[in-house]
């Protein structure tokens, strides 16, 4: 029986996840939902069945909210329920939680007019057979562990732990810009730091030929996202780094990767959903 991946009509979450299907060549097949266009962004066809498929987790946001001041956009389940005072001072806490390298990111949640995002953990999900998945890295390690993509050695597998962690940082800066309504004022900033950034991928990963270590592990699927995304936003950003670019050329050389990127399947852009100001298209 085919495995089942359910996600947006969008590259998102799900990118390492199909390449990581793709390389081991597994049966599955897409469920792709898509979201309405401005200014509901409905997103229906996701909320008409996600209790019904048996998932744990499955209310965790289901899309990005936008909420003013002047009222509460329907794209946003948390803040329906919580209310526009009360989803403002969640924002708050947030802010104060945020890392410093995220704090004028933060800020830009923070306007006068409160506009908030939330983030969308419900998608993807994965079901195979008996077994049903939710969160986007849980479901790589799953896949991870059927295929013997998980590390050898203790060394390899606390440096997997690392640079998944490391991705989920760099992938969430990059996408709290890109939905921000500031994006243009923290365009600036973002830039300015991302040579830092795409520095210390370079540092970790060495003269080594995958991020573990000798053999490919799935971190170097989040890896190899997380990189693709950062030349699409900024198309000189791993120039100044020739292992990066070296490993980019040796993940999309892996056979099945090169015939899946070929194929008419391969989804790349949009990045984001509709209501992204850069990446929806």
């Amino acid at each position: 029986m085919a495995m089942t991946l359910g996600y947006w009509d969008i590259r998102g979450l799900a990118h390492a996840i199909r390449l990581l299907l793709e390389y081991t060549g597994a049966h599955y097949e897409e469920k792709l939902y898509t979201m309405g266009d401005a200014p509901d962004y409905d997103r229906s066809q996701w909320l008409s069945e996600k209790f019904k498929l048996g998932l744990d987790f499955p209310n965790v946001g289901a899309g990005l909210g936008v909420v003013g001041r002047g009222g509460v956009s329907s794209i946003s389940p948390l803040a329906q329920r919580l209310g526009t005072r009360a989803f403002c001072s969640a924002l708050g806490l947030l802010r104060s939680a945020l890392p410093a390298s995220l704090s004028m990111l933060a800020r830009s949640l923070w306007t006068r007019d409160c506009v908030g995002l939330v983030w969308a953990r419900a998608l993807p999900y994965l079901i195979d057979g008996a077994h049903r998945l939710t969160q986007s890295n849980a479901i790589l390690r799953y896949l991870a562990r059927k295929h013997n993509l998980c590390g050898e050695t203790e060394e390899e597998r606390i440096r997997i732990d690392i640079l998944e962690n490391q991705v989920i940082d760099t992938r969430r800066s990059l996408a709290w810009m890109c939905y921000s309504p500031d994006f243009e004022k923290l365009k600036p900033e973002y830039l300015k730091g991302l040579p830092d950034t795409v520095k210390q991928y370079s540092q970790f990963l060495g003269k080594r030929p995958w991020f573990a270590g000798d053999e490919i592990t799935y971190v170097d699927f989040l890896a190899y996202d997380a990189l693709d995304r950062l030349r699409i936003f900024q198309p000189t950003s791993l120039d100044a780094f020739p292992n990066l670019k070296d490993f980019i050329k040796r993940f999309e050389g892996l056979k099945n990767i090169s015939a899946y990127m070929k194929s008419s399947h391969y989804l790349r852009h949009p990045m984001y959903l509709k209501n992204a100001v850069w990446g929806n298209k």
